[in-house]
C-alpha cells in the first residue's frame, strides 16, 4: 500500500489509486486555490479540463492521471 504526504499529512491508499481519488480519500476533495481564492477540484477526471493540477515531487502534474506511490509529496496549496 503506497504511503504518502498530501499537504504535509501521511496518508495510506490502495495501490492503483490516484491522486484524484486520494485527494476525495485524505483531504477536502480539492486539487489547488484559484487566483480567486476559491478551491478548485477534479472535474471531468481524464485530464482534458486540467482541474486537477497538483504538485508532485515538486513538478506540477495531473492528478487524475497519476497514480500514487509509496514516499509522494502531494501538494494542494503554494
Amino acid at each position: 500500500m503506497p504511503d504518502l504526504q498530501l499537504d504535509g499529512r501521511p496518508l495510506r491508499v490502495a495501490p492503483g489509486t490516484t491522486v484524484a481519488a486520494a485527494l476525495a480519500l485524505g483531504g477536502d476533495g480539492s486539487s489547488r486555490t484559484s487566483v480567486n481564492g476559491q478551491r478548485r477540484a477534479p472535474l471531468c477526471g481524464m485530464g482534458v479540463c486540467q482541474e486537477c493540477r497538483v504538485t508532485i515531487d515538486g513538478m506540477r502534474r495531473l492528478a487524475c492521471q497519476t497514480l500514487c506511490r509509496d514516499g509522494m509529496q502531494v501538494q494542494t496549496r503554494p
